[in-house]
């Protein structure tokens, strides 16, 4: 069975800690999102990551096409802000970019980005197994450059989005994936041809 998966990075977030929602921003590329993403086609169902801004993203997508969305934990960010540890903002982010460097480093707040890009890939490939058509897969940019990063390896990725390492997935831009044979084969990258507004990026 031959399998296409939209990612769908999700909208701009509130600068919070813990698991912020969209901003007023974030929920109109959302609804814009969907809208085109509803006149492209039909899809297989729609899958997402359990934070908040993945699921405020995938509900006027699910919306559109009149489906229920699917939760999966292994979808979600490969770290996140915890409100609730003692770690400023600045500490956080100097972890993100030391694991964004060293990928088998262990953050305090989260995975490995070969961790996480074993997870997101496991994902990918269980959908793989068992749908064919268009899956549309809601998540993060983090977690999603380390699956790239893991699938294509970082030359190719660098040739093809110079900047996606370093700066990080721009917000609602689509990615997508092909099944082709064993393995996967990059369509596209971070996609953001449906928005009108300048690009931004996520952490």
């Amino acid at each position: 069975m031959a399998l296409r998966v939209l990612v769908v990075q999700h909208g701009e977030k509130e600068r919070s800690c813990g698991d912020p929602g969209l901003t007023a921003r974030g929920h109109e590329q959302a609804r814009v999102t969907a809208q085109w993403l509803s006149r492209a086609g039909s899809t297989t169902g729609i899958w997402t990551s359990p934070m908040r801004r993945a699921l405020e993203t995938a509900a006027p997508i699910a919306a559109a096409f009149e489906v229920a969305t699917t939760t999966d934990a292994r979808l979600r960010e490969r770290m996140n802000w915890d409100c609730d540890a003692p770690q400023p903002l600045d500490e956080f982010l100097r972890e993100w970019r030391r694991a964004s460097v060293d990928r088998s480093y262990e953050p305090r707040a989260g995975d490995s980005s070969h961790n996480a890009a074993s997870r997101f890939v496991a994902a990918l490939d269980a959908l793989a197994a068992s749908h064919s058509g268009t899956a549309i897969v809601v998540t993060h940019g983090g977690v999603t450059t380390d699956a790239l990063r893991t699938l294509f390896g970082d030359s190719p990725l660098r040739t093809l989005a110079p900047t996606l390492v370093n700066d990080g997935m721009p917000s609602c831009a689509i990615t997508t994936l092909e099944t082709a044979g064993v393995g996967w084969a990059l369509a596209s990258i971070a996609v953001r041809d449906h928005l009108t507004e300048p690009e931004d990026t996520t952490w």
